[in-house]
């Protein structure tokens, strides 16, 4: 069975992925508005983990469902403020320094 990978906005749908063997690749966020987290979910099985989970015949650990979330929101919230210090305060490598003196 090869891997795959399988993109979800839904962090539920994610955490059930990750606490059934999946690995998180990449959360990438989409700043059109919005600020909407996109999760990359990468592992073996993934089809018919997400066939079973949007049919209602998902089976999963309760603690290791707790454990997938929390580090999703944790990953996806340090990502978030990631994406917020550069829109507010640009790139301080390259920002402008007009304020600096030459001489």
């Amino acid at each position: 069975m090869q891997p795959t990978s399988l993109e979800t906005t839904d962090i539920y749908r994610g955490a059930f992925l990750l606490a059934s063997g999946g690995d998180l690749a990449e959360i990438r966020i989409d700043n059109n508005g919005r600020r909407i987290a996109t999760f990359l979910i990468t592992g073996k099985g993934l089809e018919r983990l997400d066939r079973d989970y949007r049919c209602g015949r998902a089976q999963v650990n309760p603690l290791q469902l707790r454990e997938a979330l929390n580090h999703l929101r944790d990953v996806m919230f340090e990502k978030l403020r990631e994406c917020e210090r550069r829109t507010r305060y640009g790139d301080r490598k390259r920002g402008d320094r007009g304020h600096q003196s030459r001489r």
